[in-house]
Order: C-alpha cells, then sequence, then structure tokens
C-alpha cells in the first residue's frame, strides 16, 4: 500500500475460541488503508463485524493474525509502554455514551483522566484544558464539576468526544456514535466531528449502519460483510455505482425524500438470515443470500481486487 496511509491493516484477523471445538470468526482477513486527514466510513449490518474491527485495531482486542501498521509501525502486537504510546496516538469514541462514562466520576476528571495518565498537566493548566475541551464540543465550563446522569445522550457524547481529544490524538475510531442518539442530535454531532477534523487534523474509521450520515461525512467507505471485506472505494463512487451485490441491496434501502421516486424505484429484498459467523457458508460468505450467485461462489471465495481504479471488490462477477 502506498506510504501515505496513516494506518495500514493488511489480512486482518479477530477469532474467538468458543468452547474447544467451536470458532466464532468475527473479524476474517480485511485489508484496507486510512490516509492521513480522512474520514474511512466502515459499514455494513449488525454482527458483521465492524465494531470488533475498530477494537482490534486500537489493541482492546489482541488480534488473532494479519498485521496493523500505524505511522509506519507495526502495532499488532506491542505490550506496556509502547501500547501506551499507540493508545496516545489513537483514541476511541463508544456508542453508547452512557455506558461508556464512569457514573461516580465528574465530568472534568473524565475528560482529563487519559492526561493524568500520560501526564501531560496538572493544577491550573489541567484545569484550564479540561475547560477548553469543554467548548471545544459545544459545552461550558461549568459541566466540569456535573456528573454524566445530569446530561443527555447527545451531551454526553460530546464529553466522550472531549474525553477522545485530551490528549491530542492524531487517530480517532468513532464505533457507531450517533446510533444511540436522537435523530434531531445525530446531524449535530456528526457535524461537530466534521468541525474538529478541520481544526485539528484528525483522522476518523467512522463506524455506522446508517449509509445516508455515512455519505455525509466519509471520504472513503468499506463494506464488510459476515467478517470479509467486501468493497472499498470513494464515498461518491460508492453510492453512484457499487460493484458487489451486497452493497447494491444496502443501497437500496435507503429511503429517499422524494415520494415520487421512492414509489417507482426498485428495492433489492435479501432472502434469508445472515449466516453465523461460526460457521459461514464455503465459498463467497454473501451467496446464500445473493440474488446474483453462480456455481463458482460455492467453490471458492472470489479474490478482493481492484475492479477499477480506486475501486476495489470482492466478487466472481468481475
Amino acid at each position: 500500500m502506498p506510504e501515505q496511509f496513516l494506518l495500514e491493516v493488511n489480512g486482518l484477523k479477530k477469532h474467538f475460541q468458543l468452547g474447544s471445538n467451536k470458532v466464532l470468526k468475527a473479524v476474517d482477513g480485511i485489508s484496507f488503508g486510512i490516509k492521513k486527514g480522512e474520514t474511512f466510513g466502515l459499514v455494513g449490518e449488525s454482527g458483521c463485524g465492524k465494531s470488533t474491527a475498530g477494537r482490534t485495531l486500537i489493541r482492546l482486542y489482541e488480534p488473532t493474525e494479519g498485521s496493523i501498521t500505524f505511522n509506519g509501525k507495526d502495532i499488532s502486537h506491542v505490550s506496556g509502554k509502547q501500547l501506551r504510546s499507540v493508545s496516545r496516538d489513537m483514541q476511541m469514541v463508544f456508542q453508547d455514551p452512557y455506558a461508556s462514562l464512569n457514573p461516580r466520576m465528574t465530568v472534568g476528571n473524565i475528560i482529563a483522566e487519559g492526561i493524568d495518565i500520560h501526564g501531560l498537566h496538572s493544577g491550573a493548566q489541567r484545569k484550564e484544558r479540561v475547560h477548553e475541551l469543554l467548548r471545544a464540543v459545544g459545552l461550558n465550563e461549568e459541566h466540569a464539576n456535573r456528573f454524566p446522569h445530569e446530561f443527555s445522550g447527545g451531551q454526553r457524547q460530546r464529553i466522550g468526544i472531549a474525553r477522545a481529544l485530551a490528549i491530542e490524538p492524531q487517530f480517532i475510531i468513532a464505533d457507531e456514535p450517533i446510533s444511540a442518539l436522537d435523530v434531531s442530535v445525530q446531524a449535530q454531532v456528526v457535524n461537530l466531528f466534521k468541525n474538529l477534523q478541520k481544526e485539528r487534523g484528525l483522522t476518523y474509521l467512522f463506524i455506522a449502519h446508517d449509509l445516508a450520515m455515512v455519505k455525509h461525512i466519509s471520504d472513503r467507505i468499506g463494506v464488510m460483510y459476515l467478517g470479509k471485506m467486501v468493497e472499498v472505494t470513494t464515498s461518491d463512487k460508492l453510492y453512484s455505482n457499487p460493484l458487489h451485490p451486497y452493497t447494491q441491496s444496502l443501497l437500496s434501502a435507503i429511503p429517499i425524500p422524494d415520494p415520487e421516486i421512492e414509489r417507482t424505484r426498485e428495492r433489492i429484498i435479501l432472502q434469508g438470515e445472515v449466516p453465523s459467523p461460526v460457521s459461514p457458508p464455503s465459498g463467497c460468505p454473501f451467496r446464500t443470500r445473493c440474488p446474483k450467485a453462480m456455481k463458482e461462489c460455492a467453490e471458492s471465495m472470489p479474490e478482493f481486487k481492484e475492479i477499477e481504479p480506486g475501486h476495489f471488490a470482492a466478487c466472481h462477477l468481475y
């Protein structure tokens, strides 16, 4: 992969052992790169492995196989001081803004936790840094002395974002950061992410299942199905010319605000249930639900390759 990638992932796998003879293949050999300063969207149905991928990248989970390269260094199996150094550059914003905040700590102490761990500021400087972060995410200084239960869901997610920014990371993994919020608040939080990226030169991995929102924030998008990456390209290309049948079906489900177009357009309804990652189908994992499945789809896993410039897909149709 070219050198301009801040993060490179090659053949990443995360398997969980279930009992003596069952293995859950949550992430099963994905490869992609994220350029410095861009937002890479990662989408797919619930259970496709996208959150596990995010947690493995930030090393909350130990990878089973494959490599994770950040800033030119392989961080796949670092530990101790090296892992602490990685956590300084990579931070995460979690899906549930209440469960991810300690209810017994004040907001000021929650935000300053990373500052304390890395020994960045103390005393008046620490207090001023917390106030600056609160202002940056659209909250007030006096909020520092309150507790998480005193805030709305949108405000709590802003606190989570302030905490992630506290140690000035280069890269932030946002794991479904808006799915637990009211629709009216979702756009505000997404716009906050975009503004912070402009001001601070941040790079994002934005994990979500809302394809319309992902298009709004992402430069490039990766589509996952059952632990595999099935398509990666720019946001515009994915929406104007989706190559993989799974991507086509996902996009056909996005509601269109024009009732005339909505009435006449064709929806691709997928048959059957998502197979279990414990016993995935042979060959292409999507073949059991794919309207275009062929004989060879059951025989071999399609290669993930570049179909047209900058547009990668894993499908026997190409």
